[in-house]
């Protein structure tokens, strides 16, 4: 009860605000009954070439295509820098180089890789959840307490059993850290992600009503992207207590 105290009462300020009061003007931020007829509106006929259904399929597949793709190549970076000396020496100047360039800045090298097609959409989401998955990962190799690594090499632990049997056991809570932020990294940019080419999806909804003014509908593609989000963050933290069930 006490958590859904606050968002009561933010519903009942968005109420006063752009109803009552008339505050906010409806072309700047929609009233609850704008909003309201705007989902009927895209969750029956559709809006922007689909209905909404269409459109959180899209979506959610890039977003996940995206995210499973960055968690596959950045876990194995960030091991293999927090690891190996002569690989961070090598590759991290490099990652470190090309880190700070915004998703959005490669969209225009992206269509000219990639065209128009899922792939290139799919490359801008993992190029926003990649950092994050390496640098994390990275980070808690590296964090990982000496005492028992030398602990386990003086019971006789080869590098092999080091690296499964200590290393990665230990690193695993930064791992989901990192896994947690590709994730949050991965909605953030899917807006721009559907400015390559997108004929459905929510970020092309928030376009299309842009165009069309309809702050109602922004809302609603918004609030389907933070449900999806929350709801997306909360599996994968079932996942990690699972596998951490030291950490419940």
């Amino acid at each position: 009860m006490i958590g859904a105290a606050p968002i009561l009462l933010l519903i009942i300020a968005w109420f006063a605000a752009t109803g009552p009061l008339g505050l906010i003007a409806p072309l700047k931020f929609p009233s609850p009954a704008i909003a309201l007829a705007s989902l009927e509106t895209i969750a029956g006929p559709g809006y922007a070439s689909a209905p909404l259904a269409e459109h959180i399929e899209t979506s959610l597949s890039l977003v996940l295509a995206g995210f499973a793709a960055a968690t596959l190549t950045g876990i194995p970076l960030g091991l293999l820098l927090g690891t190996s000396r002569y690989a961070n020496a090598c590759i991290n100047p490099i990652f470190q180089l090309l880190r700070p360039i915004a998703p959005i800045a490669w969209i225009p090298l992206t269509i000219l890789w990639f065209g128009l097609g899922g792939g290139a959409k799919i490359f801008v989401v993992w190029l926003a959840a990649f950092a994050p998955a390496v640098i994390n990962t990275q980070t808690a190799v590296r964090g990982v307490n000496r005492t028992v690594i030398e602990a386990a090499k003086v019971h006789g632990a080869r590098r092999v059993n080091l690296f499964f049997d200590v290393t990665i056991p230990a690193a695993l809570p930064g791992i989901f850290t990192g896994m947690r932020l590709s994730l949050q990294a991965c909605w953030m940019v899917l807006v721009a992600a559907e400015l390559v080419g997108a004929y459905t999806g929510l970020g092309h909804v928030m376009i299309i009503a842009t165009e069309d003014l309809d702050s109602g509908m922004i809302f609603v593609a918004m609030l389907c992207v933070a449900m999806l989000g929350v709801a997306m963050s909360l599996l994968l933290a079932r996942l990690e207590a699972w596998v951490l069930p030291w950490r419940r």
